[in-house]
């Protein structure tokens, strides 16, 4: 009896270990499979990244002063498709935009998540009016650009440096949107080319890190909560592509940033939470300005207020 009784036991404590350990097991698969489809979510290039023409027709339909002013520049072949390697051996591309004559001023514009170089055109024409050079970078896996997985802005930070680099001037401008903004700050953290005297940084719509941007956007699209699957992407991210959510903090590289940045942010953004803008702000040392325009939802404030938007930055630049 007790040999038998022992027996029942034991084959009960293996179907409960069993059923225990299979749970377990699935829900590793489920937190597995939920990481590898943020990722891909996040992190995967836009298919139609290389439809050029698709964007200038977008770039032409929502800022008709673009239309003619891109003419100009094509009739006086002032732009240019430009290849250069980065640091990581891939080859990247640009529109170039140069000045009639030496001016000794270069920005470098730079795109948002999924977009390509095409979309900032209407910034560009701001700055080649206010008689800069201007280079305007498609970003690492976006436009004609080489590379497989979006970095967010935080591996990205190198290409833009060399592209500074490689059209460095006395005085410099980055200025950014959206994750071309979370770039810029990447940058405004790191040591600038050689040769450059005077740099300044605007951003605009940019989030304080990618974890409180992915974590704000997995509350916001799906209702999760951080546990588990933030901590998990985050890993699979460092395994896969060599940094980590938290890593990537565009909050850190401003506090380190000792040149002047200008902050725009729309005060109805939802897709980069308006909030984000007031951390940032107050990290930065040194010279700042920050800019809240009224009503105005993600990367819209130049759509919003384009008068109002040259004025700070011919403000911002001492024009």
């Amino acid at each position: 009896m007790d040999f038998r009784r022992r027996l029942r036991k034991n084959r009960v404590g293996c179907f409960v270990l069993g059923f225990l350990t299979a749970v377990l097991l699935m829900l590793a698969g489920v937190t597995v499979g939920g990481s590898l489809y943020m990722l891909d979510y996040a992190l995967a290039p836009n298919p139609e990244r290389q439809d050029t023409a698709q964007r200038f027709q977008w770039l032409f339909e929502g800022y008709p002063e673009t239309l003619p002013w891109v003419d100009s520049l094509r009739r006086a072949e002032a732009l240019c498709d430009t290849f250069a390697v980065m640091p990581s051996g891939e080859r990247h591309h640009a529109f170039v935009i140069r000045q009639p004559r030496p001016t000794g001023r270069t920005a470098v514009v730079v795109h948002g998540w999924r977009d390509q170089a095409i979309g900032m055109f209407h910034i560009a024409r701001l700055y080649e009016q206010m008689g800069y050079d201007v280079v305007v970078p498609d970003l690492h896996a976006h436009g004609l650009s080489e590379g497989d997985m979006i970095g967010m802005g935080w591996q990205e930070r190198r290409d833009v440096l060399r592209w500074m680099e490689l059209f460095r001037q006395d005085t410099m401008v980055v200025h950014g949107i959206s994750m071309g903004a979370a770039t810029t700050m990447n940058v405004a953290g790191e040591a600038m080319p050689e040769g450059v005297r005077d740099v300044r940084f605007v951003e605009d719509c940019g989030y304080t890190s990618v974890w409180d941007e992915f974590s704000y956007e997995m509350g916001e699209e799906f209702g999760l909560s951080d546990f588990p699957l933030m901590y998990t992407s985050s890993l699979l991210c460092w395994l896969k592509l060599g940094w980590r959510f938290g890593q990537a903090s565009p909050l850190r590289q401003v506090a380190k940033c000792r040149w002047p940045m200008l902050f725009i942010h729309g005060d109805n953004d939802h897709f980069v939470p308006s909030w984000m803008v007031h951390p940032l702000y107050e990290a930065k040392p040194g010279a700042r300005q920050l800019w809240i325009t009224r009503g105005t939802q993600h990367a819209l404030s130049y759509k919003d207020y384009p008068e109002d938007y040259a004025q700070h930055l011919r403000d911002f630049l001492g024009q």
